[in-house]
């Protein structure tokens, strides 16, 4: 069985670079699980980012898998496996829904950095780091002055400031 998380599936819907391996994993529907938190992290996405017709044509393509709703076992498992390797909720819930199910994870996200049964296609952009590119010393740049990754933004731009946890801002103007 494979689990692409949310961050594998964007990848894929917006044809990025790193597409053609997450691809592979989706290839055979039959073995796909789809964890809820899943398809609403990459519906929200969708929808803030191309419409509704655009996230519910995504859903649509996640749903010829298998989705799977957190349940008892995957929640308290989620809660070890946060603490164990330092995740965020979200990608808890994933880990836990994927070992429950002896899934293999196909992920970007570098927070499954160094995790058993995880495959990390490390992200192939420029400035692909914790800190977002368009974000230059506490202050957001315009669109203009952001790099090419910004290009899909919406109008509210992503700006996490030196510190966590990310707020949101609007461009500044010069």
């Amino acid at each position: 069985m494979n689990l692409v998380d949310s961050s594998g599936w964007l990848e894929y819907f917006a044809d990025g670079p790193n597409a053609p391996v997450f691809a592979k994993a989706l290839r055979d529907t039959d073995q796909i699980l789809v964890p809820s938190v899943c398809l609403y992290e990459v519906y929200k996405v969708v929808l803030r980012q191309r419409g509704p017709s655009a996230a519910l044509q995504a859903v649509a393509l996640m749903r010829q898998g298998r989705i799977v709703e957190s349940d008892e076992q995957i929640a308290l498992l989620a809660a070890e496996l946060s603490l164990k390797h330092k995740l965020p909720m979200a990608d808890s819930v994933i880990l836990a829904t994927a070992r429950v199910h002896a899934a293999y994870v196909w992920t970007q996200d570098a927070d499954f950095d160094g995790i058993e049964n995880v495959t990390l296609v490390p992200e192939s952009r420029p400035n692909a780091s914790r800190q977002r590119p368009w974000h230059q010393e506490g202050r957001c740049a315009t669109r203009a002055n952001a790099v090419p990754v910004a290009r899909k933004l919406p109008r509210r731009v992503r700006c996490p400031g030196p510190t966590a946890p990310p707020r949101t801002c609007r461009p500044r103007r010069e």
